[in-house]
Protein backbone atom coordinates (compact mmCIF):
# COMPACT_ATOMS: atom_id res chain seq x y z
CA UNK A 1 0.00 0.00 0.00
CA UNK A 2 0.63 3.48 -1.34
CA UNK A 3 0.72 6.47 1.51
CA UNK A 4 -1.25 9.36 0.27
CA UNK A 5 0.76 12.44 0.77
CA UNK A 6 -0.42 15.89 -0.58
CA UNK A 7 2.50 17.82 -1.69
CA UNK A 8 2.16 21.49 -2.68
CA UNK A 9 5.35 23.51 -4.25
CA UNK A 10 5.72 26.95 -4.01
CA UNK A 11 8.15 30.06 -4.87
CA UNK A 12 6.62 32.15 -2.64
CA UNK A 13 8.40 35.56 -2.58
CA UNK A 14 9.62 36.67 0.46
CA UNK A 15 10.60 40.42 0.84
CA UNK A 16 12.13 42.24 4.15
CA UNK A 17 10.75 45.50 4.48
CA UNK A 18 13.82 46.73 6.40
CA UNK A 19 16.07 45.66 3.74
CA UNK A 20 14.25 46.73 1.14
CA UNK A 21 14.22 50.34 2.44
CA UNK A 22 18.10 50.34 2.95
CA UNK A 23 17.94 49.53 -0.86
CA UNK A 24 15.41 52.32 -1.75
CA UNK A 25 18.08 54.75 0.22
CA UNK A 26 20.49 54.18 -2.08
CA UNK A 27 22.77 51.75 0.79
CA UNK A 28 25.18 49.42 -1.16
CA UNK A 29 25.41 45.70 0.18
CA UNK A 30 28.10 46.06 2.42
CA UNK A 31 26.79 48.80 4.22
CA UNK A 32 23.47 47.49 4.52
CA UNK A 33 24.98 44.34 6.06
CA UNK A 34 26.75 46.85 7.95
CA UNK A 35 23.65 49.13 9.79
CA UNK A 36 21.44 45.81 9.96
CA UNK A 37 24.66 44.24 12.27
CA UNK A 38 24.43 47.18 14.58
CA UNK A 39 20.58 46.80 14.48
CA UNK A 40 20.80 43.15 15.74
CA UNK A 41 23.57 43.78 18.15
CA UNK A 42 21.36 46.37 19.82
CA UNK A 43 18.58 43.74 19.46
CA UNK A 44 20.72 40.92 21.06
CA UNK A 45 19.07 38.83 17.91
CA UNK A 46 22.34 36.42 17.94
CA UNK A 47 22.68 36.81 14.29
CA UNK A 48 25.60 36.67 13.22
CA UNK A 49 27.68 38.87 9.70
CA UNK A 50 27.53 35.90 7.42
CA UNK A 51 23.82 35.18 7.84
CA UNK A 52 23.13 38.35 7.71
CA UNK A 53 25.07 38.72 4.66
CA UNK A 54 23.62 36.11 2.97
CA UNK A 55 19.78 37.53 3.40
CA UNK A 56 21.34 40.85 2.34
CA UNK A 57 22.23 39.53 -1.03
CA UNK A 58 19.57 37.44 -1.82
CA UNK A 59 17.23 40.17 -1.39
CA UNK A 60 19.30 42.40 -3.38
CA UNK A 61 19.75 40.02 -6.32
CA UNK A 62 15.94 40.10 -5.99
CA UNK A 63 15.19 43.75 -6.06
CA UNK A 64 17.79 44.04 -8.98
CA UNK A 65 15.10 41.68 -10.66
CA UNK A 66 12.31 43.29 -9.37
CA UNK A 67 13.39 46.70 -10.64
CA UNK A 68 12.46 46.34 -14.06
CA UNK A 69 8.97 45.68 -12.98
CA UNK A 70 8.75 48.42 -10.96
CA UNK A 71 10.01 51.14 -13.80
CA UNK A 72 6.32 49.97 -15.54
CA UNK A 73 4.02 49.14 -12.44
CA UNK A 74 1.41 47.36 -14.02
CA UNK A 75 3.38 44.71 -15.01
CA UNK A 76 4.40 43.83 -11.41
CA UNK A 77 0.90 42.76 -11.12
CA UNK A 78 0.73 40.65 -14.45
CA UNK A 79 3.98 38.68 -14.31
CA UNK A 80 4.42 35.52 -13.03
CA UNK A 81 7.70 35.09 -11.98
CA UNK A 82 7.65 36.23 -8.49
CA UNK A 83 4.32 34.84 -6.48
CA UNK A 84 4.08 38.05 -4.33
CA UNK A 85 0.54 39.53 -2.25
CA UNK A 86 -1.05 42.78 -3.65
CA UNK A 87 -0.36 43.95 0.00
CA UNK A 88 3.81 43.34 -0.42
CA UNK A 89 3.50 44.77 -4.51
CA UNK A 90 1.86 48.17 -3.26
CA UNK A 91 4.37 48.39 -0.87
CA UNK A 92 6.73 47.91 -3.52
CA UNK A 93 5.94 50.63 -5.68
CA UNK A 94 4.93 52.95 -3.15
CA UNK A 95 8.19 53.01 -1.55
CA UNK A 96 9.96 52.89 -4.90
CA UNK A 97 8.38 55.87 -6.05
CA UNK A 98 8.58 57.77 -2.77
CA UNK A 99 9.59 61.14 -3.09
CA UNK A 100 12.43 63.15 -0.63
CA UNK A 101 11.59 66.40 -0.23
CA UNK A 102 15.31 67.34 0.24
CA UNK A 103 15.83 65.63 -3.02
CA UNK A 104 13.26 66.92 -5.03
CA UNK A 105 13.96 70.69 -3.59
CA UNK A 106 17.23 69.77 -5.98
CA UNK A 107 15.86 68.45 -8.47
CA UNK A 108 12.79 71.68 -8.94
CA UNK A 109 14.11 73.43 -11.96
CA UNK A 110 16.57 71.11 -13.21
CA UNK A 111 15.72 69.71 -17.00
CA UNK A 112 14.66 66.27 -16.87
CA UNK A 113 17.12 65.24 -19.74
CA UNK A 114 19.69 62.13 -19.79
CA UNK A 115 22.46 64.99 -19.41
CA UNK A 116 21.68 66.18 -16.37
CA UNK A 117 21.01 62.66 -14.68
CA UNK A 118 25.06 62.84 -15.03
CA UNK A 119 25.46 65.68 -12.64
CA UNK A 120 23.51 64.66 -9.54
CA UNK A 121 26.73 64.60 -7.41
CA UNK A 122 25.61 68.14 -6.51
CA UNK A 123 22.35 67.09 -5.84
CA UNK A 124 23.21 64.18 -3.37
CA UNK A 125 25.95 67.16 -1.81
CA UNK A 126 23.23 69.33 -0.94
CA UNK A 127 20.08 67.25 0.21
CA UNK A 128 22.61 64.70 1.88
CA UNK A 129 21.09 61.78 -0.05
CA UNK A 130 23.01 58.77 -1.55
CA UNK A 131 24.04 59.21 -4.90
CA UNK A 132 21.72 56.26 -5.72
CA UNK A 133 18.57 57.13 -3.96
CA UNK A 134 19.24 60.39 -5.86
CA UNK A 135 19.56 58.91 -9.36
CA UNK A 136 16.61 56.86 -8.76
CA UNK A 137 14.66 59.93 -8.17
CA UNK A 138 15.31 61.56 -10.68
CA UNK A 139 14.67 58.20 -12.95
CA UNK A 140 10.87 58.17 -11.49
CA UNK A 141 10.76 61.52 -12.04
CA UNK A 142 11.67 62.04 -15.24
CA UNK A 143 9.46 58.47 -16.32
CA UNK A 144 5.89 59.80 -14.68
CA UNK A 145 6.80 63.11 -16.48
CA UNK A 146 7.24 61.56 -19.61
CA UNK A 147 3.88 59.38 -19.20
CA UNK A 148 1.22 62.26 -18.65
CA UNK A 149 2.91 65.43 -19.43
CA UNK A 150 0.21 64.94 -23.06
CA UNK A 151 -2.24 63.13 -21.22
CA UNK A 152 -6.20 65.13 -20.99
CA UNK A 153 -7.53 64.98 -17.80
CA UNK A 154 -6.52 65.32 -14.04
CA UNK A 155 -2.53 64.82 -13.53
CA UNK A 156 -3.00 63.37 -10.29
CA UNK A 157 -5.46 60.90 -11.46
CA UNK A 158 -3.49 60.11 -14.48
CA UNK A 159 -0.36 59.34 -12.51
CA UNK A 160 -2.32 56.96 -10.20
CA UNK A 161 -3.71 55.08 -12.85
CA UNK A 162 -0.40 54.64 -14.35
CA UNK A 163 2.20 53.92 -11.88
CA UNK A 164 -0.26 52.52 -9.01
CA UNK A 165 1.24 54.37 -5.86
CA UNK A 166 -1.10 56.67 -3.58
CA UNK A 167 -2.89 59.81 -3.90
CA UNK A 168 -0.61 61.83 -1.39
CA UNK A 169 2.22 60.76 -3.74
CA UNK A 170 0.57 61.44 -7.08
CA UNK A 171 0.16 64.38 -6.31
CA UNK A 172 3.67 65.23 -4.84
CA UNK A 173 4.72 64.06 -8.24
CA UNK A 174 1.97 66.02 -9.99
CA UNK A 175 3.35 69.24 -8.18
CA UNK A 176 6.64 68.23 -10.07
CA UNK A 177 4.93 67.89 -13.36
CA UNK A 178 3.37 70.76 -13.20
CA UNK A 179 6.03 73.20 -12.34
CA UNK A 180 8.93 71.23 -14.84
CA UNK A 181 5.37 71.78 -17.53
CA UNK A 182 5.04 75.66 -16.32
CA UNK A 183 8.76 76.60 -16.36
CA UNK A 184 8.57 78.39 -13.08
CA UNK A 185 11.88 80.03 -11.79
CA UNK A 186 12.49 77.72 -8.59
CA UNK A 187 16.48 77.66 -8.80
CA UNK A 188 17.75 81.68 -7.98
CA UNK A 189 19.32 81.92 -4.61
CA UNK A 190 17.28 84.51 -3.70
CA UNK A 191 14.43 81.36 -3.52
CA UNK A 192 16.76 78.76 -2.04
CA UNK A 193 14.89 79.68 2.03
CA UNK A 194 11.59 77.57 0.16
CA UNK A 195 11.32 73.87 0.37
CA UNK A 196 9.73 71.59 -1.79
CA UNK A 197 6.34 71.20 0.90
CA UNK A 198 6.51 75.13 0.17
CA UNK A 199 6.30 74.90 -3.67
CA UNK A 200 4.08 71.87 -3.36
CA UNK A 201 1.45 74.19 -1.49
CA UNK A 202 1.62 76.73 -3.94
CA UNK A 203 1.44 74.51 -7.27
CA UNK A 204 -1.59 73.10 -5.42
CA UNK A 205 -3.03 75.96 -5.47
CA UNK A 206 -2.36 76.91 -9.15
CA UNK A 207 -3.44 73.80 -10.81
CA UNK A 208 -7.05 74.63 -8.60
CA UNK A 209 -8.09 77.98 -9.92
CA UNK A 210 -5.45 79.06 -12.32
CA UNK A 211 -5.74 76.19 -15.32
CA UNK A 212 -8.37 74.09 -17.49
CA UNK A 213 -8.71 71.89 -14.57
CA UNK A 214 -12.44 72.47 -14.05
CA UNK A 215 -13.97 72.93 -17.73
CA UNK A 216 -13.72 69.01 -18.38
CA UNK A 217 -11.58 65.88 -19.11
CA UNK A 218 -10.53 67.05 -22.47
CA UNK A 219 -8.29 70.11 -20.43
CA UNK A 220 -5.56 69.53 -18.93
CA UNK A 221 -4.75 70.79 -15.44
CA UNK A 222 -1.18 71.44 -16.17
CA UNK A 223 -1.92 74.25 -18.72
CA UNK A 224 -2.86 77.88 -17.46
CA UNK A 225 -6.13 78.72 -18.49
CA UNK A 226 -5.15 82.01 -21.15
CA UNK A 227 -8.23 83.39 -21.21
CA UNK A 228 -8.12 83.87 -17.23
CA UNK A 229 -4.77 85.46 -17.55
CA UNK A 230 -5.80 87.66 -20.11
CA UNK A 231 -8.49 88.65 -18.30
CA UNK A 232 -5.97 89.58 -15.13
CA UNK A 233 -5.18 92.74 -17.58
CA UNK A 234 -8.63 94.70 -16.79
CA UNK A 235 -7.30 94.43 -12.88
CA UNK A 236 -5.59 97.48 -13.45
CA UNK A 237 -8.70 99.43 -12.83
CA UNK A 238 -8.42 98.99 -9.29
CA UNK A 239 -5.19 101.75 -9.25
CA UNK A 240 -7.84 104.10 -10.07
CA UNK A 241 -10.09 103.50 -7.12
CA UNK A 242 -6.73 103.65 -5.08
CA UNK A 243 -7.99 106.00 -2.12
CA UNK A 244 -11.49 104.40 -1.80
CA UNK A 245 -9.81 100.90 -1.26
CA UNK A 246 -7.30 102.18 0.93
CA UNK A 247 -9.92 103.54 2.66
CA UNK A 248 -12.16 100.20 2.96
CA UNK A 249 -9.16 98.17 3.95
CA UNK A 250 -8.12 100.59 6.64
CA UNK A 251 -11.77 100.75 8.10
CA UNK A 252 -12.28 97.01 8.27
CA UNK A 253 -8.69 96.42 10.05
CA UNK A 254 -7.68 99.33 12.29
CA UNK A 255 -9.08 97.03 15.26
CA UNK A 256 -7.39 94.06 14.10
CA UNK A 257 -3.97 94.81 13.25
CA UNK A 258 -1.06 95.11 16.09
CA UNK A 259 -0.32 99.04 15.81
CA UNK A 260 3.22 99.02 13.71
CA UNK A 261 1.49 96.24 11.18
CA UNK A 262 -1.25 99.00 10.67
CA UNK A 263 0.71 102.14 10.48
CA UNK A 264 2.87 100.04 7.90
CA UNK A 265 0.05 99.49 5.81
CA UNK A 266 -1.20 103.23 6.06
CA UNK A 267 2.42 104.56 4.90
CA UNK A 268 2.53 101.46 2.31
CA UNK A 269 -0.89 100.97 1.01
CA UNK A 270 0.49 102.00 -2.74
CA UNK A 271 3.24 99.95 -2.51
CA UNK A 272 1.78 96.85 -1.71
CA UNK A 273 -1.46 97.30 -3.81
CA UNK A 274 0.76 98.25 -6.77
CA UNK A 275 2.72 95.24 -6.66
CA UNK A 276 -0.37 92.88 -5.82
CA UNK A 277 -2.48 94.69 -8.85
CA UNK A 278 0.90 94.60 -10.92
CA UNK A 279 1.53 91.28 -11.16
CA UNK A 280 -1.41 89.92 -11.96
CA UNK A 281 -1.43 92.52 -15.25
CA UNK A 282 1.69 90.90 -16.35
CA UNK A 283 0.88 87.51 -15.84
CA UNK A 284 -0.14 86.54 -19.23
CA UNK A 285 3.32 86.59 -20.46
CA UNK A 286 5.41 83.86 -20.41
CA UNK A 287 8.04 85.36 -18.49
CA UNK A 288 6.74 86.82 -16.33
CA UNK A 289 4.05 84.15 -15.43
CA UNK A 290 7.59 81.69 -15.12
CA UNK A 291 8.99 84.16 -13.15
CA UNK A 292 6.26 84.03 -10.68
CA UNK A 293 7.80 83.03 -7.50
CA UNK A 294 10.87 85.79 -7.82
CA UNK A 295 8.36 88.57 -8.51
CA UNK A 296 5.95 87.50 -5.51
CA UNK A 297 9.01 87.50 -3.43
CA UNK A 298 10.49 90.64 -4.63
CA UNK A 299 7.78 92.62 -5.03
CA UNK A 300 5.24 91.46 -2.16
CA UNK A 301 7.20 89.47 0.60
CA UNK A 302 10.68 91.44 0.71
CA UNK A 303 8.89 94.77 1.87
CA UNK A 304 6.35 93.27 3.82
CA UNK A 305 9.43 91.52 5.94
CA UNK A 306 11.05 94.85 6.34
CA UNK A 307 8.07 95.92 8.09
CA UNK A 308 8.06 92.72 9.75
CA UNK A 309 4.88 92.06 9.91
CA UNK A 310 3.49 88.78 11.97
CA UNK A 311 1.72 86.33 9.30
CA UNK A 312 -1.14 86.65 10.76
CA UNK A 313 -1.40 89.95 10.43
CA UNK A 314 -0.24 89.62 7.00
CA UNK A 315 -3.12 87.02 6.46
CA UNK A 316 -5.89 89.45 8.10
CA UNK A 317 -4.87 91.95 5.45
CA UNK A 318 -4.72 89.84 2.42
CA UNK A 319 -8.33 89.03 3.21
CA UNK A 320 -9.76 92.58 3.78
CA UNK A 321 -7.35 93.60 0.46
CA UNK A 322 -9.35 91.20 -1.61
CA UNK A 323 -13.30 91.10 0.36
CA UNK A 324 -12.46 95.12 0.07
CA UNK A 325 -12.19 95.28 -3.02
CA UNK A 326 -15.23 93.03 -3.89
CA UNK A 327 -17.34 95.51 -2.74
CA UNK A 328 -16.43 98.28 -4.56
CA UNK A 329 -18.74 99.52 -7.91
CA UNK A 330 -15.69 99.19 -10.42
CA UNK A 331 -14.94 95.49 -9.99
CA UNK A 332 -19.19 94.49 -10.02
CA UNK A 333 -19.45 96.87 -13.28
CA UNK A 334 -16.40 95.22 -15.40
CA UNK A 335 -17.55 92.23 -14.56
CA UNK A 336 -14.42 90.91 -12.87
CA UNK A 337 -15.82 90.02 -9.46
CA UNK A 338 -14.59 86.18 -10.50
CA UNK A 339 -11.60 86.76 -11.64
CA UNK A 340 -10.40 88.98 -8.98
CA UNK A 341 -11.31 85.99 -6.56
CA UNK A 342 -9.45 83.70 -8.31
CA UNK A 343 -6.32 85.80 -9.00
CA UNK A 344 -6.32 85.98 -4.59
CA UNK A 345 -7.34 83.17 -3.95
CA UNK A 346 -4.11 82.00 -5.33
CA UNK A 347 -1.72 85.08 -4.73
CA UNK A 348 -2.80 85.10 -0.95
CA UNK A 349 -1.98 81.12 -0.55
CA UNK A 350 1.37 81.64 -2.40
CA UNK A 351 2.70 84.94 -0.29
CA UNK A 352 1.32 83.31 3.07
CA UNK A 353 3.31 80.01 2.26
CA UNK A 354 6.36 82.09 1.45
CA UNK A 355 6.01 84.40 4.07
CA UNK A 356 9.12 83.06 6.13
CA UNK A 357 10.79 85.72 8.60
Amino acid sequence: MYTEVDVFVSNFTLIDPEIYQLWIEGCSSSEAVSTLHKRAAEKQSGATVELIASDVLDHYRTFALLERLLTVPSKLSEQMIFQIDEATKQMLIEKYYDLDDAVIRELLGRKLSSRHRKDLDEVAERSGAPLRCCRRQFDNVRRVFKAVEEMPGNVVANIRNTFLISEPLARKYGAVVFIACMRFETGKRKLQYLTFNDFYHCAQAIMGSWTYSCTGPEYYDTEMDREFLLELRELRLLLDKEKEHKHLVCMRLRPKLLDKSYQELELNFRLYTRALVGLACNLHRGRELRSLFVDLLERCIEPLRLGSWPKTDLAQFLCAYEQCALQMDVLREADLKSVWERYMRVVSQCLLTMYHL
